[in-house]
């Protein structure tokens, strides 16, 4: 599987899939000198996300994720808006105030438009001489490549509305079964946009009915005031494999399965499964030892968290937010919720068989059914450009 990029030969290295993983190794491979091609199936980079607003976690390194992108060589010319207070609640309906002394995470905007992670990653890739070819569907890798074309299954989705809005900036997220099950409800505005959402772990057929039941909430406890509402939805692949190869190709991004199966925080993990694939093309390692390294730990200890949540209901999430608003340095509390442990060690052989037995969704199973990834899947392989 070891092989070392000649960056001075003609050859180009190829990727499918042109997400922010995709993207990344595309950064760092132009960057060592080499020629790339970047396949993207579809007419824009960040398809599935359409403008989406989305979290990039600032908790599970001491370090700003904005100063390691930078640091790893990549751009951080995009929009940003850093979150420091929240709002939780819980079933019955209380509040549950969060204030950090430093960002808990940043939100930003997914999708082809202006100032987001994608557009801002494709701008970089394209000065560096990266060549990408868009309604490119790469049938078959002859050559040294990376594949990074995205989840393979649906084990969380998150299906809502982008919206117009006058709310002032802010995230919100609600823990009730009713509202998400398994899962969390959660609504983020930024400068007069918004996205709000239920992400689920558990059955989809029932999307629309926790979709309306999440709105109504949000517009009880926060008078959210939606104008011109596009639906939208998107969905994540979560697991640990035995290899992240693909016969000598490494598979990054929700392609492995890298993501963080208790919330869905994935982005700093595609980001770095992409330049630890470029590395191991550039220096000759192998790519598995690289992630188990430097990503195992986390993965593994995101599944325990995932095990662990789900064996809780509505009778104890407001003692589990009141529990999280309480945290003097939230930062360091979540920084070793997600770090390893004895503990979680300990707890992931039990955790992994735990959370095989969750990925069939006994209620769906994707047989003569309408949720967001079968619709999503069907429109791939359609070859279509969206799916409402």
């Amino acid at each position: 599987m070891k092989s070392i990029i000649n960056s001075a030969s003609d050859e180009a290295i190829e990727i499918a899939g042109a997400g922010v993983a995709g993207l990344a190794a595309a950064i760092k491979l132009a960057q060592a000198g080499c020629r790339v091609v970047l396949h993207e199936m579809h007419d824009k980079v960040g398809y599935r996300f359409d403008g989406d607003f989305q979290g990039l976690e600032n908790w599970t390194e001491e370090e700003d994720v904005l100063n390691v992108l930078k640091e790893k060589g990549l751009t951080t010319d995009f929009n940003v808006v850093p979150c420091q207070e929240g709002t939780l609640y819980g079933p019955s309906g209380k509040s549950y105030e969060v204030k950090t002394d430093r960002p808990l995470f940043y939100m930003i905007e997914r999708g082809p438009g202006s100032g987001t992670l994608d557009s801002a990653l494709l701008e970089q890739a394209l000065s560096l001489g990266v060549e990408v070819r868009f309604k490119s569907r790469l049938e078959k890798m002859e050559n040294e490549g990376i594949l990074a074309i995205g989840p393979k299954a649906a084990d969380a989705i998150a299906v809502g509305y982008h919206f117009g809005t006058d709310m002032s900036d802010g995230y919100w997220v609600i823990c009730d079964d009713t509202l998400a099950p398994k899962g969390y409800a959660y609504l983020l505005v930024i400068n007069g946009r918004g996205t709000v959402k239920s992400c689920m772990f558990s059955d989809f057929k029932n999307e629309k009915l926790y979709v309306k039941r999440t709105v109504e909430a949000f517009e009880k406890r926060v008078g959210l005031k939606m104008q011109d509402p596009k639906p939208h939805g998107g969905y994540g692949n979560f697991r640990l494999p035995e290899s992240a190869y693909s016969g000598r190709h490494p598979l990054v991004g929700e392609h492995a399965g890298f993501q963080d199966a208790l919330w869905g925080f994935g982005m700093r993990l595609a980001i770095y499964s992409g330049i630890l694939a470029a590395e191991s093309l550039l220096c000759g390692k192998d790519y598995d030892r690289l992630w188990k390294k430097e990503l195992k730990a986390q993965i593994e200890t995101s599944i325990v968290n995932r095990a662990l949540y789900d064996l809780i209901d509505n009778r104890f999430y407001d003692y589990f937010l009141a529990l999280v608003a309480s945290r003097k340095d939230l930062h360091a509390s979540m920084r070793k919720q997600y770090g390893p442990s004895w503990m979680k060690r300990l707890l992931y052989p039990w955790a992994s068989r735990h959370y095989e037995s969750r990925r069939k969704d006994v209620s769906c199973n994707h047989v003569d059914c309408n949720c967001i990834w079968c619709r999503s899947r069907l429109c791939d392989e359609k070859g279509e450009s969206s799916c409402k």
